[in-house]
């Protein structure tokens, strides 16, 4: 006899026991997705507020050592002095010669401060020892203070770290924290901080960091062979450095 409506019903109520394992198991999952999701979110907009707290307090220590400066020098002048500013601690170089004719021990220190191609540039802490390393190669080099607006400017447009001995792009903050974030450094800002105060881990970022790779600047050169203060381009130019950064970036 065919089977009773009722009957059907009761058959079509009955899902199999495999099928509810399933769809407990996906909605389990997804659970665990999104909250993993929101997770994420969480710490992402947690670390954007720490970074914009860092960003700020820098551009207030910034802002107070420049009026600090300014308000010296106003000091001096009023009491009939010259105020004479601290000696620069940081110094940026450009190789601006190639490798023809270079002495053995000029190479050696033109490797030494990792410029091993034309238009190579790297910061460098100035002390004794690489005062006179420079010196020594200076016919190979223009160096001088940049400012920081310059280097900013080169660690946003040409910042490249060394990740896995690998030159990777500095597209985002968490490249920087994985590398660094042992020694306090979790963002882009805070290696344009340690850079340009020349901090604790000065030599750590600064290892960190890729040479930065140049353009011919705009305009060509003066003359290569000839001291930049007899109106070539070697030798050291000071704050001048800055706007010939600009014009190879």
């Amino acid at each position: 006899p065919p089977p009773q409506p009722a009957a059907m019903t009761e058959a079509a109520k009955t899902v199999p026991e495999t099928v509810i394992a399933r769809r407990k198991a996906i909605a389990q999952k997804r659970k665990k997705v999104l909250a993993s999701r929101v997770k994420k979110v969480l710490a992402r907009r947690k670390a954007h507020q720490e970074i914009t707290k860092r960003a700020k307090k820098y551009h207030t220590e910034y802002r107070l050592a420049e009026r600090t400066v300014i308000r010296m020098k106003r000091q001096a002048r009023a009491a009939g002095n010259f105020y004479v500013p601290a000696q620069p601690k940081l110094a940026f170089i450009v190789r601006i010669r190639g490798i023809n004719g270079v002495a053995p021990k000029t190479r050696k220190i033109l490797q030494l401060l990792r410029l091993r191609q034309i238009h190579n540039g790297t910061f460098v802490k100035l002390n004794k020892a690489t005062i006179n390393m420079i010196r020594m190669a200076e016919p190979y080099l223009t160096y001088g203070y940049p400012s920081l607006k310059t280097v900013r400017e080169l660690i946003y447009k040409r910042g490249h770290g060394k990740v896995n001995k690998q030159r990777i792009p500095l597209t985002s903050n968490q490249i920087i924290e994985k590398e660094l974030g042992k020694y306090g450094i979790k963002c882009i800002e805070d290696i344009v901080h340690e850079i340009y105060t020349v901090g604790p881990n000065f030599r750590k970022v600064n290892n960190f960091l890729f040479p930065f790779k140049l353009s011919s600047p705009r305009g060509g050169y003066r003359k290569k062979t000839t001291h930049y203060i007899e109106g070539g381009d070697y030798g050291n130019r000071e704050e001048h450095i800055n706007r010939m950064v600009r014009q190879m970036n």
